[in-house]
Parts: C-alpha cells; sequence; structure tokens
C-alpha cells in the first residue's frame, strides 16, 4: 500500500468509533525514548501516529510543545533521526509527519517528500505552508503515494473551506479552536465547526488542538469527528514522568478506550 491508502486504510477500519491519533514530539526527550513513546503509542491503541520534527520556531504550537521541541534540538534531534523513528514505527501504524516548511525547503521539496517515502512516512502536515504555495509539495507527495493533509481553522470562511476540501489528501486536519496547540480547561463547541469542514469535502475529518482529556476527546467523537488527535496532554506526561513510555501508553490506552 502507498502512505495514503494507509491512512485511509486506517479510518475504514474504525469499526464506528473516531480513530485516534497521538501526537508526539521526535527526539524529545531523546530519539531512543521517543521511539519507545511511539511504540506505546501504538501498542496503546493508536490508529494512526502524528510525528513532529522539531524546530526553533513553531509558530502553530503552545508552550508544551515548543519546550519539547527545544528539548530535542538540544539533545542533538535532527531530520534524519526522526525518520528513523518513523520507519520504525510504521512498521506499526500509520505515520503523519509534521514539520515546518523550512525542513522542506532546506532539503528541497522533491527530496524531502523521496526522504519521507523512503522512511514509511505516509502523509505530511505543514501548517506554515499556505495553501496558495502548497502546489509543489502536495503534487510531490501524490507523486510518491503520501497524503498531503491541509488545515481548516474556525476562522475560515466557507470561501476557504471549499478550496481547502478540493485539496485534502488523506484527511482534514480541523483545529478545534483559534490559536496554537495547548490544554484547554473548557469543552469547545466541536460539532459547529465539524459541520462547517463537512459541507466542503468528502475526506475524513479529524479534530486536534485543545483536545487534552478522554472526555473531550469522546465528545469530539461524538460531535462527528473521524478522527481525534491528542497532543500537548501527551508530550506534558512525557517531561513529567521518569518512565514516560510506559505513562504514555497508559494515558493513550484511556483515550482509546473513551472513543470506543
Amino acid at each position: 500500500m502507498t502512505g495514503a491508502e494507509r491512512i485511509a486504510a486506517a479510518f475504514e477500519q474504525r469499526e464506528g468509533r473516531a480513530a485516534l491519533m497521538p501526537y508526539l514530539m521526535g527526539g524529545y526527550p531523546d530519539l531512543a525514548t521517543s521511539l519507545d513513546i511511539a511504540i506505546g503509542y501504538a501498542e496503546g491503541g493508536a490508529d494512526l501516529i502524528e510525528l513532529g520534527v522539531p524546530f526553533s520556531d513553531p509558530l502553530a504550537d503552545g508552550p508544551v510543545i515548543q519546550s519539547a521541541g527545544t528539548a530535542a534540538l538540544a539533545a542533538g534531534a535532527t531530520l534524519d533521526g526522526v525518520l528513523e523513528v518513523a520507519t520504525k514505527v510504521a512498521e506499526q501504524v500509520p505515520v503523519v509527519l509534521m514539520c515546518y516548511s523550512n525542513a522542506v525547503l532546506a532539503r528541497g521539496t522533491e527530496q524531502f517528500v523521496a526522504d519521507l517515502a523512503a522512511a514509511g512516512v505516509s502523509g505530511l502536515i505543514v501548517p506554515d505552508l499556505p495553501l496558495e504555495e502548497a502546489e509543489s509539495t502536495s503534487d510531490a507527495c501524490a507523486q510518491a503515494g503520501l497524503a498531503f493533509v491541509p488545515l481548516a481553522a474556525p476562522t475560515s470562511t466557507d470561501e476557504r473551506l471549499a478550496v481547502i476540501g478540493a485539496a485534502v489528501q488523506g484527511f482534514l486536519y480541523t483545529v478545534a479552536v483559534a490559536g496554537t496547540t495547548g490544554e484547554r480547561g473548557e469543552q469547545s463547541s466541536y460539532g459547529e465547526i465539524i459541520a462547517r469542514v463537512r459541507e466542503h469535502t468528502s475526506a475524513p475529518v479529524a479534530l486536534g488542538f485543545g483536545i487534552s482529556t478522554p472526555e473531550q476527546a469522546s465528545a469530539a467523537a461524538d460531535a462527528g469527528a473521524d478522527g481525534v488527535i491528542v497532543g500537548s496532554r501527551l508530550v506534558r506526561e512525557v517531561g513529567e514522568q521518569e518512565d514516560p513510555a510506559s505513562a504514555c501508553r497508559a494515558l493513550v490506552e484511556q483515550f482509546a478506550r473513551a472513543l470506543r
């Protein structure tokens, strides 16, 4: 299967529940431990995994993930190192890489995408790449069998959502709240943004940003999300626990149970 086909299969095999997509920062606290955490995610019930590449100016990320990226860079994490993690994790579940556009441009779009495909990555998210400038990256992904995953925000107009919906490959990453990633104490009105996005795409809708408790994940699924993305809560767990791989596996199991 191509990467895009693996993503499609992951959503098709959900058996009436939302797919769980936990996020981890590659290389945090170090590459070996981040691999153990990712394997724990897979064993704990993840359907897909979003794997972050540390970057010095992560404008879409809140303080928890920013701090993790800084620590990963200080520990020597590189794109190639993160791709090694991806290769091993992809043996169990589809991996969607999240990185910023500098990483793509520094290596060159075609080479970057080729390296992702060689590593077994299934999809690519580039949050700071405007759709108007994404054609070459999207085309390269399509040619390599990867899904290029765009983002839709609560502030996106219907006209903008129509353009985004037409460009979807794999799934549509739908941002639940305005702002950066991070835990939110309140439960947002997920149904409104999901309903708006659904009017403009037939692809699976995965909801992320601000989902930090099993109850919020369940609410997102009840509101119609095909997938639920959990990031900052898990990244925080990595920094707080002596055995982050075991702790994160247990937490992913809680989210998986909530979605069942």
